[in-house]
């Protein structure tokens, strides 16, 4: 394969991992969903639970209660009274609890807990970052404690004031309905049918969204695999297309160093060729010269190139001489 043919996959490996991410999102967003409804519906299923509890429990005794109609009633009211000062109580330490919460808010931090959260869980990070973000999550879930105690607070009150509504409902129940017991005891089976079939659908749609969260949660495990095995061939590719970079570059080290080498050992040549040249030359100069010599010895015309290399040899030898 080509270095271009792997760049081309390399990008497609990535155009397919934002793909997948995306599906992953989307997965999410649908799992959140989902949990919430769920969430939503077994609250409503345990909330109608416990009406219907509670319903069955005053059809069953409201035959019995006509007579004592009046005391209950009072002796309800009276109950209520320790509710209130309990919510009292419950009300100051929140108001003690607001005084050491943090700047940001709630929701805030929710969100910053939950996106460092995401970042650790499909990000693939260094150590260092790993750790550093684990630290932040760390820090947020301290400051969260303190919001977590005024909830928790809070919905002991709302409990009590749930507790408080029944008892006063219960109470106005018993007032109002003196008269037609009967009736009344009819209208609350009716209501229990009713709320028993709402109760039954609420629970099979919960338990249809339970299903979907755990279907989507797979499928976005399998999505992580996915994007891990084509992170692994994108490694790949990129390791390979590195040694091939780098084998590239070795060997054109290699051929530099080499033409190097050779333009050297042609340097050395061409010189002991100039001086094999300029020795031959010399050696010319020098019969030519001393044959000129010799024809003058013997009274010989020479030529006047003879005549200068004739003194040329004479001028270097008179060199040599006095050196």
């Amino acid at each position: 394969m080509t270095e271009k043919e792997k760049t081309v996959q390399v990008t497609n490996i990535n155009i397919q991992i934002d793909t997948i991410r995306k599906q992953i999102t989307d997965g999410n967003a649908q799992i959140k969903k989902d949990i919430e409804k769920r969430n939503q519906l077994h609250e409503q299923v345990k909330k109608t639970r416990e009406e219907i509890s509670k319903m069955k429990m005053e059809r069953d005794a409201l035959n019995e209660k006509v007579k004592q109609l009046k005391q209950q009633r009072d002796a309800i009211r009276i109950q209520v009274n320790p509710l209130m000062d309990e919510v009292k109580v419950l009300k100051d330490k929140i108001e003690e609890l607001k005084k050491h919460l943090p700047r940001v808010s709630q929701r805030n931090l929710k969100e910053e807990h939950q996106a460092i959260e995401w970042k650790i869980s499909t990000t693939s990070l260094e150590l260092q970052d790993e750790k550093r973000l684990i630290d932040q999550v760390k820090a947020i879930e301290i400051q969260l404690k303190s919001y977590k105690k005024i909830d928790n607070q809070n919905k002991k009150i709302d409990e009590l004031y749930k507790q408080k509504k029944v008892f006063d409902d219960q109470a106005d129940v018993f007032h109002k309905e003196l008269t037609d017991l009967a009736k009344k005891s009819q209208d609350f089976h009716t209501q229990i049918m009713e709320k028993a079939s709402i109760m039954r659908r609420e629970k099979t749609e919960a338990d249809s969204l339970h299903q979907a969260f755990i279907k989507t949660k797979e499928q976005n495990n399998l999505l992580y695999e996915q994007i891990k095995l084509l992170v692994n061939q994108s490694i790949g590719l990129r390791s390979e297309m590195q040694e091939q970079y780098d084998a590239r570059r070795l060997e054109y080290q290699v051929r530099r160093q080499q033409e190097d080498s050779r333009r050297k050992e042609m340097d050395a040549k061409r010189k002991e060729e100039q001086a094999q040249r300029a020795i031959k030359e010399h050696e010319i100069k020098e019969k030519i010269g001393s044959e000129a010599r010799e024809k003058l010895q013997r009274g010989e015309k020479v030529s006047w190139d003879e005549y200068q290399l004739m003194l040329g040899d004479d001028e270097e030898t008179d060199s040599e001489t006095q050196a």
